[in-house]
């Protein structure tokens, strides 16, 4: 009894979990912009998004890299846009206070969350500091050379204004900025880092952007349609994840993430194709964990409301619309949609084989199959692994900026579970 009493107390005084025993940092959405500043000083500005997913945690830590001297910090909770208090410290305090893999020869920036990251949601932060870094950015002649290997999955490189791009060794985009520089974007597919280099010169004209009272109706038009196609795709954050059901049901769950930053915005808008029936949709904010109201409509009680889809939404299809309160400026919310959809013209068996038929028009996807099923075929190049409950997972990222259609099918393995 006096064992079992001790016990409790040694719980009960233990404080929070993660200040006894943590567990190794997660995060994902990473995207890192790199602004080159004036050729011969070395530094580059770094622009890091980064959301925070270890439940409890209410530090999150981002390494200072080796050879690099870091400047001009700032940090800033993407939610409310308000700063984060935030220090440096070593390795080996990173390690005790909540990243116990901290490399202990590296400095770390410490960020103090607004709040923990909640157990069914994230925090989301932008850390802005400018580095240093001779053997990154240098001269080479005339010429700038930016050479850095890159472990983050979605980056963007931004040249000096008046520089032009000479060559860029990793297939990007390339974009003007609003203030007419130029800037490489990508989405790293591969295993490993990028190991980038760009090379670019002095001698680009001048931006002169067009005056409004020059364009046309028909040039404005045009314009408009380039712009949406010359869209950063790297920088865009929708994702999806779905989860197949067993293949004779034609039935499928998904969540879909989504940040909502447009001032005045208080509803997302889920237009359901044309084939296929919803069920079961809910909805969390997720830099709270709080769920969010949601009702699926008719496009005669959409109009009635006075609600618009952004679409044209036929009188009896369906939409699914999730309220929030209104986004304020300077702030954002970012939005998990969960559906369970019905669709037998995308999802079907073929004889013994599963088949996954459908349409991504995200950047990243991720098609989960059923317990005891694995891929046999896929048309698009997809990363394969399996998640903790022995489901196999495919990622589809699609660089593009359009759609890409996924062709999975797939079988049973003999003496797996679900046979």
């Amino acid at each position: 009894m006096r064992l079992a009493l001790a016990a409790l107390l040694s719980l009960l005084s233990a404080g929070p979990a993660w200040a006894q025993a943590p567990v190794r940092q997660t995060q994902e959405d990473d995207y890192t912009r790199y602004e080159l500043l004036a050729p011969g000083t070395g530094r580059f500005r770094i622009l890091y998004e980064v959301t925070a997913t270890t439940a409890g945690a209410p530090y999150f830590f981002n390494v200072i890299r080796k050879g690099s001297v870091a400047t001009d910090e700032r940090v800033v909770d993407s939610a409310t846009g308000q700063p984060l208090k935030w220090e440096v410290v070593s390795g080996a305090q990173a390690r005790a206070e909540g990243h116990p893999t901290a490399d202990l020869d590296a400095e770390w920036i410490k960020v103090h969350l607004a709040r923990p990251v909640p157990r069914d949601g994230e925090a989301r932060v932008l850390i802005d500091k400018t580095y240093k870094d001779d053997k990154s950015y240098y001269r080479e002649g005339d010429a700038i050379v930016f050479d850095r290997s890159l472990g983050i999955r979605r980056n963007s490189i931004v040249l000096p204004a008046g520089y032009h791009l000479v060559s860029c060794n990793v297939p990007s985009q390339v974009l003007s900025t609003p203030d007419g520089r130029v800037m490489i974007s990508f989405m790293n597919a591969g295993a490993a880092a990028a190991p980038l280099v760009v090379k670019a010169r002095p001698g680009l004209a001048p931006f002169k952007p067009a005056h409004p009272t020059t364009r046309g109706a028909e040039t404005t038009t045009r314009l408009a349609s380039q712009a949406s196609r010359l869209q950063e795709r790297a920088h865009q954050d929708r994702e999806i994840v779905y989860f197949l059901n067993d293949p004779a049901t034609s039935s499928f769950s998904l969540y879909h993430d989504y940040t909502e930053s447009r001032p005045g915005v208080a509803h997302y808008f889920n237009v359901v194709r044309p084939g296929s029936r919803v069920s079961n949709p809910s909805a969390r904010n997720l830099d709270t964990g709080d769920a969010l109201k949601v009702e699926t409509l008719t496009g005669e009680e959409l109009k009635a409301r006075g609600l618009d889809a952004g679409e044209p939404v036929s009188a009896d299809g369906e939409v699914v619309v999730i309220s929030f309160p209104a986004i304020r400026a300077g702030q954002s919310t970012r939005l998990r949609i969960s559906e369970t959809y019905t669709d037998a013209g995308r999802y079907q068996l073929q004889g013994d084989e599963l088949v996954w038929d459908r349409a991504f028009g995200r950047p990243r996807n991720t098609v989960v199959l059923p317990a005891g099923w694995t891929v046999v075929a896929s048309s698009i190049p997809a990363a394969i692994s399996m998640d903790e409950d022995g489901r196999q997972r495919l990622y589809f990222e699609n660089n593009r900026p359009d759609e890409i259609q996924v062709l999975i099918r797939a079988r049973r393995v003999a003496g797996a579970p679900g046979k």
